[in-house]
């Protein structure tokens, strides 16, 4: 089992930048694929971004692509969103998980990952 808790959220002006962490401790963090995911108020979980393994590979919503990267150091079992040029609509409850899938392919589903986080929330004013 893996226990994974977020940090870094908060409230930040349109156009500003935050950088999410997601800690993990547990099994060996290298064996996971890990994601974020983020809910808005009265909208569905959104798939944000995954990382593969060895972090080789990534993939990025639509919606944030080009603004937001994934990374992670296995050394330090810990995942990164780094979050540029934030719009209101970026503003939700920012998820981290942990998939033991051993396929990337399917990394934006989150019926995949099986581990999650708390969350932490991300508020963005205009």
């Amino acid at each position: 089992q893996v226990q994974v808790v977020e940090s870094g959220g908060g409230l930040v002006q349109a156009g500003g930048s935050l950088r999410l962490s997601c800690a993990a401790s547990g099994r060996t963090f290298s064996n996971y694929v890990m994601g974020w995911f983020r809910q808005a108020p009265g909208k569905e979980r959104e798939f944000v971004a995954a990382i593969s393994w060895g972090g080789g590979s990534t993939n990025y919503a639509d919606s944030v692509e080009g603004r937001f990267t994934i990374s992670r150091d296995n050394a330090k079992n810990t995942v990164y969103l780094q979050m540029n040029s934030l719009k209101p609509e970026d503003t939700a409850v920012y998820h981290c998980a942990a998939s033991q899938s051993p396929r990337w392919i399917g990394s934006s589903d989150y019926t995949r990952y099986d581990y999650w986080g708390q969350g932490t929330q991300v508020t963005v004013s205009s």
